[in-house]
């Protein structure tokens, strides 16, 4: 169940008009009709709008469209409240997701009771909310089959030292991932994480406070990590040499933490033997390169995805990742100083090389990409050599301008060419439908907004 900001409707207002599940385009006659005198002064036509009406017509807009519709309209910024949250926790006993995003009048109050009223709650994630640690602690405490758990700018956490701790709750045992995102004091998750022995996947973004200081303890109780994100968050070598001792440890990102060097990677690579994916992230710092780089074509032989971003390796070290990390299949370089001669190193080795992602790096040119295309002709190349971009995490916990390497399925290829000619028809008869939808929506609102406006300055 997602809950966002499209929230209670004004009843005093919905019971001047007459409900109705039917959308036409309106009349000229007909918006004559209404009432001119209630109109009068309103600036926001939705607000008279019956329940059914408006569900209609969201159904015809994008969810970037409905976002945008809570900016300009207050029937729709209005958040769900406690009362609204314990009725759905009463009549949904089961329910097992819950997401609520940018609900700002729910309080500790309402999450309490609603966690005590949905015991069987897997999947929570909230997002500029306001509520606190008391309510956060009451849904630990009460469910104990959560299994992920993500919060995101939770405004009622209050920051320093007064900050109540949260965690971990009989909902410890259970959890497998947890998410944090811009948290003023991101640490008083500190007992959850630490509590949570059979936690999988950890993501921390622009969360403040000094992790170095955690990261030991962490490791200390929970060994079955296999997967840590990081980024923009305060972490140096002694972070990562704590990490190193996660022997299970497949996937580690690492944005834009410029404290860390090749020791603290090459630490990590020496002990994380399984480690898959690595994504790092060095902002241009120039303090992880071929020392680590090399570390972990050394040590880790598993390696299947490298992405670089604002990390300078150079031949040797694309030499030594191609000669050893065999089962390597995608790679990316950003915004890196490598030359042609580096690429020229790959073309002898990494025999299971699927993808090659080349994004503004100057030194790399046209001719070097199609000298490696030439030479390892099953290869996908993407060069692109368009104006630097950021590299951080968005709001759902991807980054935004980071490499993403889709799974490649064989059957694919060609794929997309075979298409009928009645599947096209039909795709053009959907898209016909759902854009003329648009028009008969947009075109009531226009003539309901002219009219209306007709109305005030014949007054």
């Amino acid at each position: 169940m997602k809950l966002t900001s499209r929230g209670d409707c004004n009843r005093s207002q919905l019971s001047k008009s007459k409900s109705t599940a039917l959308i036409s385009p309106m009349q000229s006659e007909e918006a004559e009709e209404l009432d001119r005198s209630s109109m009068d002064g309103l600036s926001d036509f939705i607000s008279v709008l019956p329940d059914e009406c408006l569900a209609c017509i969201f159904q015809f807009l994008s969810p970037g469209d409905r976002k945008r519709c809570s900016l300009v309209c207050r029937r729709c910024s209005v958040s769900i409240g406690d009362e609204a949250l314990v009725l759905i926790s009463e009549r949904c006993r089961n329910l097992t997701r819950l997401k609520l995003r940018t609900c700002r009048d729910l309080t500790d109050a309402g999450m309490s009771a609603f966690a005590k009223n949905c015991r069987g709650l897997k999947k929570l994630s909230c997002g500029s909310c306001t509520f606190g640690a008391k309510g956060m602690n009451a849904v630990l405490d009460h469910c104990p089959a959560l299994e992920e758990l993500s919060v995101k700018r939770l405004r009622g956490i209050i920051d320093g030292a007064a900050a109540e701790p949260i965690g971990p709750g009989v909902a410890a045992a259970a959890l497998k991932t947890v998410f944090l995102k811009e948290l003023y004091n991101g640490q008083c998750f500190g007992p959850l994480i630490i509590g949570a022995k059979n936690l999988k996947s950890l993501k921390l973004f622009r969360c403040s406070g000094d992790w170095d200081k955690l990261f030991p303890l962490i490791v200390d109780r929970v060994t079955g990590i296999v997967e840590i994100h990081m980024e923009r968050i305060q972490i140096s070598d002694i972070g990562l040499e704590a990490i190193s001792n996660c022997s299970n440890l497949e996937i580690l990102h690492l944005v834009k933490a410029p404290e860390c060097t090749n020791a603290g990677l090459g630490a990590v690579a020496g002990k994380c033997k399984l480690l898959r994916k690595l994504h790092i992230d060095g902002w241009k710092a120039n303090r992880i390169g071929d020392q680590g780089l090399i570390a972990v074509a050394n040590s880790c032989l598993n390696l299947q995805e490298l992405v670089l971003i604002g990390v300078n390796p150079t031949n040797i070290s694309l030499g030594m990742l191609a000669s050893n990390c065999q089962n390597l299949e995608r790679l990316a370089l950003c915004g890196s100083d490598t030359v042609d001669h580096g690429m020229e190193a790959l073309a002898s080795g990494c025999p299971n090389l699927i993808k090659v992602k080349v994004k503004k790096c100057r030194g790399v040119t046209s001719e070097g990409v199609e000298w490696l295309r030439a030479s390892r002709g099953s290869l996908a190349i993407n060069l692109d050599t368009g104006e630097q971009l950021d590299a951080s995490a968005s709001d759902v916990g991807a980054q935004d301008n980071a490499v993403e390497f889709p799974p490649i399925v064989a059957t694919q290829i060609g794929a997309s060419a075979i298409t009928s000619s009645s599947t096209g028809r039909s795709t053009s008869n959907k898209l016909l439908g759902l854009l003329s939808g648009r028009s008969i929506v947009a075109c009531t609102l226009r003539r309901f907004a002219n009219s209306n406006s007709s109305t005030s300055h014949g007054s």
